[in-house]
């Protein structure tokens, strides 16, 4: 199983709609893939068109069940289609914005997904998670379970500021797991026509080297109708641009093209 955790602690810089779209495309090429919702803002379980103010089964009741000291044995029962073969979803409830005041210092609270993986293991080839953009114990959760990060920056200047809160929190975590997490920056919503847009890629570039996606997500309308009709744009439209880079990034995230280990000051 093949772990991946989309996180920024920026909020609207492509997160839902990278998770989404990357899950499409692969289970396009056959494989079986897990959605994780992560954020109590339910962005990718209304997404699918599921209601996550009324969930039954979702990301909660697994934490629900750690606080009381016991845990789901059957996750695959809170999953949901997406009505895509191959593509599955555990979705979110708004009840996980109570998770860090409730819960979160509880014993056992930053493994609850990375236990519930290892559950559902023989089930899927690739988990892909989209996160909440603040710091809590479902980030940590996410960051504890994956092997690679993905990193959504929108090309505008005030979106790198988020960036530098993301990655000091990557330091903190890659502490806590006693090893570097590998992390790719991935530009979003780049718009060629803009000086603005074109200033922020190169100060990214600048700044983050070869830790950067040489390519660029580029401004779509198409991911807002694939948004609309509740389907990947590896779905609505295989042909759109924004799915052809989405397609780029995937193929370089399976050649293991993305960039080595972070290596973390001690």
């Amino acid at each position: 199983m093949i772990v991946w955790t989309v996180s920024n602690q920026k909020g609207g810089v492509g997160k839902t709609t990278t998770v989404v779209t990357l899950g499409g495309l692969l289970a396009q090429q056959g494989c079986r893939v897990l959605l994780l919702d992560l954020d109590p803002q339910g962005s990718m379980t209304s997404y699918f068109r599921l209601d996550p103010d009324s969930a039954e089964g979702s990301v909660y009741t697994l934490f629900e069940a750690c606080a009381n000291q016991t845990r789901v044995e059957h996750p695959d029962r809170l999953l949901q289609a997406t009505g895509v073969e191959g593509l599955s979803l555990l979705p979110a409830s708004t009840a996980m914005a109570t998770l860090d005041r409730q819960l979160g210092a509880r014993d056992g609270m930053g493994l609850v997904i990375r236990q519930t993986l290892t559950q559902l293991e023989a089930d899927f080839d690739y988990v892909l998670m989209d996160c909440p953009p603040m710091l809590g114990v479902l980030m940590v959760n996410a960051l504890a379970a994956c092997q690679q990060l993905l990193i959504p920056v929108q090309t505008e200047f005030l979106a790198l500021r988020g960036l530098d809160r993301m990655l000091h929190t990557l330091q903190m975590i890659t502490r806590s797991r006693g090893g570097a997490l590998p992390y790719t920056i991935v530009p979003t919503f780049f718009d060629r026509r803009t000086r603005a847009s074109m200033d922020a890629l190169r100060a990214l570039r600048d700044q983050h080297g070869d830790r950067v996606w040489p390519r660029v997500i580029p401004v779509d309308t198409q991911f807002r109708e694939a948004s609309r009709a509740g389907k990947p744009l590896s779905v609505h439209n295989p042909a759109a641009r924004g799915n052809e880079a989405y397609a780029s990034l995937l193929r370089s995230l399976q050649r293991d093209d993305a960039p080595p280990a972070l290596a973390v000051a001690q």
